[in-house]
């Protein structure tokens, strides 16, 4: 196998203990260690040492992590247990388990999918996309610059794709590191937009250029149910991107489809994959604010049967949060406004420091003042290759309501 990447030397390991408190957090499956929770560590480390963690009281090895000595979570957690060598097998092993939780969807039609979910499939910092024959690895840290020579094979093998692209966070592409945003680990991506399918139904992203890896694909199964909703509809996807939802809906029949994303770029985007299936539906878009042309469509007497508001994060930082409320609030009140009497709203929210439990209370509290009666048909969260293994690792959650 060729790879298309340089070799890192090998990294040291450092004996680490930590609070008592701490510890416990640990063994009961939390995979951060912060910078102050650490109680002794024998050497100073560098970004991917090999850090094992030995019980207070008994000196028992039951975690190793990677140290980071650039971020507050000094300690990230990839293995949990008695010691074990961290080598290329020890990453095999681990790629070979995420990819048998995702082999259900292979089954559905379907040819993209999250391979691994950061911290969630013991992999933090990282995540890593398939879209049909090409990977996407995108890193959040740099501990793992010295083992991309050991996972780039087995993500190959796991996935059977062609080619692997490196995507960069914006922190990494500021740093000086030996890897560049978009270099191509192994094979040769003859093509960066790449062709796709999701329940049988065909996008085409970049994923070099796309936002993230290139597209979002926790919400699968969601665009699939609003696909099955909407033979004979009219639909406005708001925060629509490339057109996740209202594709779907395009291909299950909809008669009318209206995109409004602030992206020229995304809804070219958009314009492509309606035209990669076949539809009868009328396609719109609109660019621009998605608050100030919600408000517009709504002074028009503009309202549609299913209305999907999906926004990218509202709340990035603890101080957002209070911020992020009162937009959520703002939403669903004009997202009632445009629903039609037994349409369907789909509310949306991938803030993690938004609750479950707020975000529902943000809608009934709207719900009750508007006067509306309404009905939840759905609660969601991720889908299947977005696995949840611990509180901090779960974002998604999105309602169905009709509108009564």
């Amino acid at each position: 196998m060729q790879l298309n990447s340089i070799e890192h030397p090998t990294m040291n390991t450092l004996a680490i203990k930590l609070k008592i408190k701490a510890e416990k957090i640990v063994k009961k499956g939390h995979p951060w260690v912060f910078s102050q929770s650490i109680s002794k560590q024998n050497t100073k480390g560098v970004a991917g040492d090999i850090a094992i963690l030995f019980g207070q009281h008994d000196n028992e090895v039951y975690a190793i992590g990677l140290y980071d000595p650039h971020s507050p979570v000094r300690i990230k957690i990839i293995h949990r247990g008695k010691g074990v060598q961290i080598d290329a097998q020890f990453f095999q092993q681990k790629i070979a388990r995420a990819f048998q939780i995702r082999v259900p969807l292979l089954q559905k039609d379907t040819n993209a999918y999250r391979l691994l979910f950061g911290e969630n499939d013991g992999f933090p910092g990282m995540i890593v996309d398939i879209y049909n024959q090409v990977g996407v690895l995108k890193l959040y840290s740099e501990i793992w610059l010295p083992y991309l020579p050991m996972i780039t094979p087995a993500l190959v093998h796991a996935a059977g794709i062609e080619s692997l692209v490196l995507r960069l966070s914006r922190n990494l592409q500021k740093q000086p590191i030996t890897y560049q945003e978009g270099s191509v680990l192994y094979g040769n991506l003859k093509d960066p937009e790449v062709l796709f399918t999701e329940h049988g139904v065909h996008f085409k992203t970049h994923v070099i250029l796309g936002h993230k890896t290139g597209f979002f694909l926790d919400h699968r199964d969601n665009r699939h149910r609003i696909g099955s909703l909407s033979k004979g509809k009219t639909v406005l996807d708001v925060f629509s991107y490339a057109g996740g939802f209202s594709i779907h809906a395009l291909a299950g029949g909809a008669k009318e489809v209206t995109c409004i994303d602030f992206s020229m770029q995304a809804l070219a985007l958009a314009k492509t994959n309606a035209r990669l299936n076949p539809h009868s539906g009328i396609f719109n878009t609109l660019s621009g604010d998605a608050f100030t042309l919600l408000k517009e469509l709504h002074k028009k007497g503009k309202t549609y049967d299913i209305v999907i508001i999906d926004p990218p994060s509202l709340a990035k930082s603890k101080s957002e949060k209070d911020i992020a409320k009162r937009k959520y609030a703002e939403l669903a009140r004009l997202g009632v406004a445009l629903t039609k009497r037994k349409g369907i709203l789909l509310l949306a929210s991938c803030s993690s420091r938004i609750t479950t439990t707020a975000f529902l209370e943000i809608h009934q509290r709207e719900f009750a003042q508007l006067g509306v009666e309404y009905q939840t048909l759905a609660f969601t969260e991720h889908d299947l290759d977005h696995p949840v293994t611990f509180k901090e690792g779960a974002y998604l959650k999105s309602v169905f309501y009709k509108i009564d």
